[in-house]
């Protein structure tokens, strides 16, 4: 590892980590050291900001910003480092372990360029500074992609909704895989599963598959009496040439600027071109979850085994009594589920379906950290970790899904 200040006749200073003490990131030194040799130093929170200043600086490249859950108290300094080094064209790599997805939101969006969870994955830092190095060459304008749909398509998809009970139980994570594995169900057939990610605020469906939010989106929920096939199929993305997604719009817009006319009509003109239409729906109920309610075919609603998860389901549960609206159509998702051998919390699973006396369907384990660092990644679990047991779970719910279509449409 090479000083910061570089001596005469020395090749210039590349690269910096910037951290509390980068020997508690041993790793990040292996990968600095492979990929720059000695063209790389290391600098504190404090001296970053003070070296920003200097010529030295001029010939950075990027810096590689470490931070573990104990420096979360520094995040004001480390957001005004990540500004510094933006303001002088020097690229960002956040390098995080254990640290609150809060904070991680927070640094990305003061311009953070890359992110790489810690311990490193092998080769990932290499790949950030190549994605970095790449990005600073001039690329040609490209036009997006357009999803063409055809016109006339009268499919009438199933619809099948995620809903998360209260924040952090897995609907998203269930919403994005589910769309996937249903995807995979048919690698013969033209993309035939459409993910809509109706959370509008916090969406992250784009975040799990490494999507763009796109304005098309706000522009095609802003006039939908106008969509068309072509509108539409211009708001979508595509994720691996099977599954057709519309994310979350840029930027965050109030609930209630969408009406239940808009997305009623979104959610028909989904249901005309695709087989399976699967909705990631905002935690909060919203003037316009009546419409998708009445609209599903199966309306999954993500708990866990805690209490505020059973406070709000008797909360849901009794305001849509109130409403008459079809409660017969929610299927209740256990997420972080006990292991088949845990009998106490067998026992407690069934004290908490009968005392809110709901039938809990589907048991979903935890998957740990794989899931998370999955998502960070923007692969679905059937890519990022295909044999971990929650992969596997959301894998046969799709093919159960599959099969009882199948049967539905033989039987018509």
């Amino acid at each position: 590892m090479s000083s910061v200040m570089p001596q005469p006749d020395t090749a210039p200073i590349l690269a910096c980590t910037v951290s509390r003490d980068v020997q508690n990131f041993d790793l990040l030194i292996e990968d600095m050291e492979h990929a720059l040799g000695e063209a790389w130093g290391d600098l504190g929170f404090a001296e970053a900001l003070a070296f920003f200043n200097q010529p030295e600086a001029e010939a950075m490249e990027f810096v590689a910003l470490a931070l573990d859950d104990a420096d979360e108290d520094n995040l004001v300094l480390m957001g005004e480092i990540i500004t510094q080094a933006k303001a002088r064209d020097i690229q960002v790599i956040l390098i995080a372990e254990d640290v609150t997805p809060a904070a991680l939101h927070q640094l990305l969006r003061r311009g953070a360029d890359e992110f790489v969870p810690y311990p490193l994955p092998e080769g990932e830092l290499q790949q950030a500074i190549d994605r970095l190095r790449a990005a600073e060459q001039p690329q040609p304008a490209a036009p997006e992609p357009a999803v063409q749909l055809k016109s006339g398509t009268n499919k009438q998809g199933a619809v099948l909704v995620s809903h998360g009970i209260a924040g952090g139980t897995g609907s998203t994570t269930l919403a994005v895989n589910l769309a996937w594995e249903l995807a995979l169900l048919n690698p013969s057939e033209t993309p035939n599963v459409c993910l809509l990610d109706l959370d509008l605020q916090f969406g992250s469906a784009s975040t799990y598959l490494d999507l763009p939010r796109r304005e098309a989106v706000f522009e095609m929920l802003s006039d939908t009496e106008s969509m068309d096939d072509d509108s539409f199929g211009q708001s979508l993305l595509t994720f691996e040439d099977k599954l057709q997604v519309l994310t979350a719009p840029a930027d965050m817009i109030p609930l209630d600027l969408i009406t239940p006319e808009d997305i009623g009509r979104v959610v028909d003109m989904a249901r005309a071109h695709f087989d399976y239409v699967v909705i990631d729906m905002p935690s909060t109920l919203v003037q316009w979850t009546e419409t998708i309610l009445t609209s599903s075919h199966i309306y999954f609603t993500t708990l866990e085994l805690d209490m505020r998860s059973a406070q709000n389901t008797v909360r849901f549960k009794r305001a849509l009594q109130s409403e008459e609206l079809p409660v017969d159509k929610l299927r209740y998702v256990l997420n972080r589920a006990p292991k088949f051998t845990d009998l106490g919390g067998k026992a407690r699973v069934k004290r908490l379906a009968e005392s809110l006396d709901i039938a809990i369907e589907v048991q979903l384990p935890d998957g740990g950290k794989p899931i998370t660092q999955g998502a960070d990644h923007g692969l679905p679990l059937a890519t990022s970790a295909a044999k971990n047991p929650l992969r596997r779970e959301i894998a046969k719910l799709a093919a159960s899904i599959h099969e009882l279509s199948e049967d539905q449409a033989k039987a018509a």
